[in-house]
């Protein structure tokens, strides 16, 4: 694309934010002064988008006791700063809205009704709706690696994840060379233990 296109000469850019007529100047808006003005600051809560136009001076002056909540109780603060937080936009609680209220109605309206089919419920997923108690789920299948890991820790296959880690805590206590002054002789079996351990947990066993 050429810079020095024709086309370029009909392309207007508007800014977005006005632009202040040239060759008019405004007059502070502090009570008294002559001085132009031009620093624009708030008018305050309740005239958003709003602002005074003061002269350097006053806009400082005015800065130092501006306080937006000002007037506003400490209730009123809390539960504008909590409202911020959503862009002061209406927010609903989990499961609080219409639409769940109109199925909440219509499932006390279907308590009650039979169907006319029969079902089954093979692996338990509705026990909670009739009180009975879900059967628990089955234990991955031990490895040989596992198996070897749990043999270290003096344990066997139906081994608990909190058997482990007891396991580990007294084998870790036994060995430690503080515990034999210094002597390092049993440092070997103080790693194999720890290896097996992190094995363990790495595969979700404790």
């Amino acid at each position: 694309m050429k810079l020095d296109s024709k086309y370029f000469d009909h392309i207007r850019v508007s800014s977005r934010r006005a632009k202040p007529q040239q060759g008019r100047t405004q007059t502070c808006d502090w009570p008294g002064c002559r001085v132009t003005g031009g620093h624009m600051a708030p008018k305050g809560r309740g005239r958003d988008g709003e602002f005074f136009s003061y002269c350097i001076n006053h806009v400082r002056e005015y800065n130092k006791t501006y306080n937006y909540f000002s007037g506003m109780s400490d209730a009123e603060v809390r539960d504008f700063q909590k409202a911020s937080m959503t862009g002061h936009r209406p927010t609903w609680a989990s499961g609080v809205n219409s639409w769940s209220e109109e199925r909440a109605r219509n499932a006390k309206r279907a308590t009650g009704y039979q169907h006319g089919f029969e079902s089954s419920d093979p692996y338990g997923f509705f026990n909670e709706a009739t009180g009975s108690a879900q059967p628990k789920p089955s234990r991955k299948p031990i490895r040989n690696a596992e198996r070897k890991c749990l043999s270290t820790l003096n344990l066997d296959e139906t081994a608990s994840a909190q058997d482990i880690k007891n396991s580990y805590k007294s084998l870790v206590k036994l060995h430690h060379p503080d515990r034999h002054g210094g002597d390092r002789s049993s440092e070997d079996k103080l790693r194999e233990v720890l290896d097996a351990y992190h094995y363990l947990k790495q595969a979700g066993l404790c």
